[in-house]
């Protein structure tokens, strides 16, 4: 019994919304990886196999060359950090920004949170083109706003329908639209004539827009295109140095937005995160400084193997980013996905359900096809074939 004399045992209740959200989207074998026999080809994490290159590594950071590495630094970021974004968003993106419309972030998912939290209210809807990221979802329900999923990337060919799909989701509640390209997890980039057009509905509907543009070096096919171009007063702009330069675990990213939003977002990250790893924001300087040829070589490497997995498995090649989604429908036996994942496990094979991309995607799957070097990820390709010929 407890001290209170009540019987519970648990201690006081949680947030019930905190609870229903999700943790580990591969959590159901996290405990059954030691021990297991032979090698484990960890294909369901959205990470690299590479290590950043030399002089962009946190060794190459020297406390004697900076002063107060060790110490709390601008929760706006690095001054020079924010000037070499500046330049790299007027060079690369054709966006033109001061230095208060400029946030450095902990990481991305950092930066994506900060920004629901200067706009989302209780019961808000953040509208997100599905499949998606899986964890902008929690993010809003961080916030105890509402995700509104819009299936998206395997249901429209055209604008009109892209337009379409999205409207038919606006409601009295609707404060955001969540755009990713090149999208995690179908490796699609939406053209540019489609998000002139989303950006117009946005504005129609007075809609911030969330702009998440992590996988914009990795472009295999086609041209990607900054959504800011086509509504600059309410798009922000979310970029990723972990993505672009093999760096996630510095907890770098960056936002680029209206000042009045940037400044709110600020406020968020002051009170969650106070600032992005002084460390980190050294080391993304370096790298973004100095990192063109390697990003030219990686995404080449990335192009070839996300070609290789994707012909292997019967996709078309992906136009970008990291990732394959695989349709599994009339492909599962009577255990459903719990079993196809159950029989990829038991050949090393670690893929994330569908499930976690969005509600109605339950019989797909997402592969990473940079998680590991190029001849593991390939081996697992085969692996992952095997299962889906039912060998």
């Amino acid at each position: 019994m407890s001290p209170g004399g009540t019987g519970a045992s648990e201690g006081p209740p949680l947030a019930p919304g905190t609870l229903a959200m999700p943790g580990a989207i591969y959590s159901p074998f996290a405990d059954r990886l030691v021990g297991h026999p032979g090698p484990i080809f960890p294909l369901h994490v959205g990470d690299t196999w590479r290590d950043p290159f030399e002089g962009a590594r946190s060794e190459d950071v020297h406390g004697a060359e900076h002063p107060r590495l060790h110490a709390y630094g601008d929760t706006r970021g690095l001054p020079a950090l924010i000037e070499r974004v500046r330049r790299k968003l007027r060079e690369r993106n054709g966006l033109e920004h001061v230095p208060e419309e400029i946030l450095i972030t902990a990481g991305a998912t950092g930066g994506l949170a900060a920004l629901a939290g200067a706009v989302l209210s209780p019961d808000d809807e953040m509208l997100i083109l599905a499949p998606f990221w899986p964890l902008i979802r929690g993010i809003a329900q961080t916030f105890r706003a509402r995700p509104v999923e819009v299936p998206f990337f395997d249901r429209v060919s055209t604008c009109a329908e892209a337009v379409r799909a999205v409207e038919s989701r606006i409601t009295s509640k609707s404060r955001v639209l969540y755009v990713s390209t090149p999208s995690n997890p179908t490796g699609r980039i939406i053209p540019g004539e489609w998000l002139e057009a989303l950006a117009g509905l946005a504005r129609r509907h007075d809609l911030w827009i969330f702009s998440d543009e992590v996988y914009e070096d990795y472009v295999y096919a086609g041209e990607h295109v900054s959504m800011a171009r086509f509504a600059p007063e309410r798009t922000v702009s979310v970029y990723s140095v972990s993505k672009s330069y093999a760096m996630a675990g510095q907890r770098v990213g960056y936002l680029a937005g209206p000042a009045r939003i940037i400044a709110e977002a600020r406020k968020i990250g002051t009170h969650v995160y106070y600032h992005a790893p002084i460390v980190g924001q050294h080391t993304a300087l370096r790298a973004i400084e100095g990192g063109a040829a390697w990003v030219a070589a990686a995404r080449e490497q990335d192009r070839e193997v996300g070609r290789r997995v994707a012909t292997r498995l019967g996709l078309e090649p992906p136009q970008g980013g990291t990732f394959l989604f695989l349709d599994l429908h009339g492909r599962l036996d009577a255990r459903g996905l719990a079993g196809f994942l159950e029989d990829c496990f038991a050949r090393g094979v670690l893929v994330a359900p569908g499930h976690s991309c969005g509600r109605e995607y339950g019989e797909w799957v997402r592969v990473s096809y940079t998680a590991a070097p190029p001849e593991a990820v390939l081996e697992a390709a085969e692996r992952l074939a095997s299962v889906l010929a039912g060998a």
